[in-house]
């Protein structure tokens, strides 16, 4: 049993309507599951993007002062972060600073809304991955098209097949 919720619970509650951590919570207190498997329907696709706070071509952590942030928003877009202009970013720890997470009914609407959303996303003072997702990423024709697994990023990008992301 994982007893943690995964980063990417929030593809989990957009394509099934699911809070998933309510649902652990209330699972904590002593109260039954809320929901049958079978009455679990996926809908749609969706697709969550590890904001960091790193160079996007050497993936080497860039601490510093947050001096400017605009979260996009809209139907079928979330945005999970703690940020805020003046915040200081630390070097002691992940550099995960939010999670962009964009559902649509087809996988390609999925991709159109996490690009635009990804051009809405501000954060200045530091450097981000964001270029990453926007212009290697999510603009891959293997990513769009098919579904990718864990090694996407060594194969893709650590082994020099495609170039990194340019600032």
């Amino acid at each position: 049993m994982n007893t943690r919720v995964q980063v990417e619970h929030p593809v989990t509650e957009m394509i099934t309507g699911i809070d998933v951590v309510v649902e652990q919570l209330k699972i904590a207190a002593g109260y039954g599951l809320s929901y049958r498997q079978s009455e679990i329907e996926i809908q749609g696709h969706a697709i969550e993007c590890r904001i960091n706070a790193e160079d996007p071509a050497t993936f080497m952590p860039c601490p510093g002062t947050v001096t400017q942030l605009f979260a996009p928003s809209g139907a079928g877009v979330r945005f999970d972060s703690h940020l805020y202009p003046g915040y200081e970013i630390p070097s002691y720890y992940d550099s995960l600073i939010g999670k962009l997470i964009c559902h649509g009914q087809t996988r390609q609407q999925a991709v159109s809304k996490t690009l635009h959303a990804l051009d809405e996303l501000v954060i200045e003072g530091i450097k981000t991955n964001i270029p990453l997702h926007r212009d290697v990423i999510l603009a891959d024709d293997n990513f769009i098209h098919e579904a990718q697994n864990i090694h996407y990023l060594e194969r893709e990008l650590l082994t020099g097949n495609k170039k990194k992301a340019d600032v």
